[in-house]
């Protein structure tokens, strides 16, 4: 056990210890020897495989099911009046939030592999990871999503590398001084919190200055430029389209549909070529990121082409599901309406009869802020479909509903179950087509559900 990473702490209760966020910290805790519990209150894919690991999950959340932690992690979506962290507060329990633990793990390892960015972000470090991984170099890694090559969110490795996602939601990546940071792009979200653009850019900027020896950023994103103007602290490194980054695609062209195949430039001289094992323009340059802080991590070019073409996808993004009844299904993890964009963009490419984009929008402050980009973005597909609002942590105080999505494109059905979306699936989806389920919450069980009916 790391004594040095919570000091004098042997046993540690997670409150929500199937969130994204939470699940591959409680992987790399318990691989590094602390006796673990947690609580949550939906069943997911993810407390399944704590549950394997061995790790005791508890439903509902009550006060007992602390029993003798000796720390309590908990995220920023738990709210304070929570049955859990009333008891850690009477019995004088410490509570950590997720973020804070996080960021004095990132500080256990030499070097540490900071992904940031408001879209790709686990795509990117899966792809780093699994790049990483191949290459002997046997990294710590922390996930927003599985990895099928480690069938986990995280894992603790035996080298002085740590791949982790710097989320900036509410600001928490700024618990981090990482050695490496990559920043993928800045666009308008979380602006309950931020307030506008500009407010994203202020912290990503703050972000940047955190980061102790290189920043690799997408010199083809403005905001991500302005974000970095002017700060001399760390090395830059560029990525881009242009051959004058340090890091270039050249020659990109579409194979076998949608994967993209091009030639990876590095200091304006060819290196090698490259082929994707997941489609999308997008991830072209998500893999010259990727490519970049590998190279900084030791590994041979040949080595960072061999781990991006056998990358197919983390867990939720681009996952495929397998075909049923000649239909494919497809999940993914956009929730906001350029990642939309993008998805359906790779979709649209693979030649299917037709597209079917299922969509659960996640929280009502961004689908109140966004309700023209999404119905934009989401009019691309052939077949929309719409459910209820998962509203995680916040209350419907703007009023909004899917259905204002919905009316505003052109043959779009806003359905507010998944049992209202299964059925009309099953009655009107035909061989060929592709069911692209999208959002950030639980809809992939829409998909799961529609394939099980198909299956009857």
């Amino acid at each position: 056990m790391d004594h040095t990473l919570l000091p004098n702490i042997t046993r540690v209760h997670f409150v929500g210890i199937g969130g994204s966020g939470m699940s591959p910290l409680a992987e790399i805790l318990h691989s590094l020897g602390y006796v673990l519990s947690g609580s949550d209150v939906n069943e997911s894919d993810n407390l399944a495989r704590i549950r394997r690991l061995g790790i005791p999950v508890y439903m509902p959340q009550k006060a007992e099911n602390l029993g003798d932690a000796e720390l309590v992690i908990y995220t920023s979506a738990v709210s304070a009046d929570n049955p859990e962290l009333v008891e850690a507060n009477r019995r004088g329990i410490p509570l950590m939030e997720r973020a804070v633990l996080l960021g004095r793990l990132s500080r256990q390892f030499k070097t540490t592999v900071a992904v940031a960015g408001t879209h790709g972000k686990t795509t990117t470090s899966s792809m780093l990871s699994q790049i990483l991984l191949q290459a002997n170099v046997d990294p710590s890694v922390f996930i927003g999503g599985r990895l099928p090559l480690i069938d986990a969110n995280g894992k603790a490795g035996n080298s002085d590398v740590f791949v982790c996602e710097a989320c900036e939601f509410q600001d928490h990546y700024l618990q981090m001084t990482p050695a490496i940071s990559i920043i993928l792009n800045v666009d308008a979200d979380h602006l309950d919190y931020f307030g506008d653009l500009n407010g994203v850019i202020a912290s990503f900027r703050q972000f940047a200055t955190q980061t102790t020896g290189t920043l690799i950023v997408n010199a083809d994103d403005p905001e991500t430029l302005q974000a970095i103007n002017g700060l001399t602290h760390a090395d830059i490194v560029t990525y881009g389209a242009d051959i004058q980054n340090e890091w270039s695609a050249q020659n990109i062209t579409v194979h076998d549909g949608a994967y993209g195949q091009y030639d990876l430039y590095h200091r304006g001289k060819f290196i090698t070529p490259v082929t994707l094992g997941v489609p999308g323009r997008h991830n072209v340059f998500n893999s010259l990121a990727a490519a970049a802080a590998a190279h900084l991590c030791g590994v041979s070019y040949d080595a960072i082409a061999d781990g991006i073409a056998a990358f197919g996808g983390a867990g939720r993004r681009f996952e495929k599901l397998g075909t049923v009844a000649g239909i494919t299904f497809v999940d993914d993890y956009a929730h906001h309406p350029t990642e939309i964009a993008a998805t359906l963009g790779a979709a649209m490419a693979l030649g299917h009869r037709k597209v079917w984009a299922i969509f659960q929008p996640f929280t009502f402050s961004r689908t109140a802020r966004h309700l023209e980009e999404f119905a934009e973005a989401l009019s691309a597909a052939d077949e929309v479909i719409v459910s209820d609002i998962m509203g995680s942590r916040e209350q419907n105080e703007w009023n909004v509903s899917s259905k204002q999505i919905t009316d505003r494109i052109d043959g779009a059905h806003y359905l507010p179950t998944f049992e209202d979306i299964t059925a009309f699936v099953v009655q009107h989806a035909e061989e060929g087509d592709l069911v692209l389920t999208m959002g950030g919450g639980d809809v992939y069980k829409c998909a799961r559900m529609i394939k099980a009916r198909l299956t009857k």
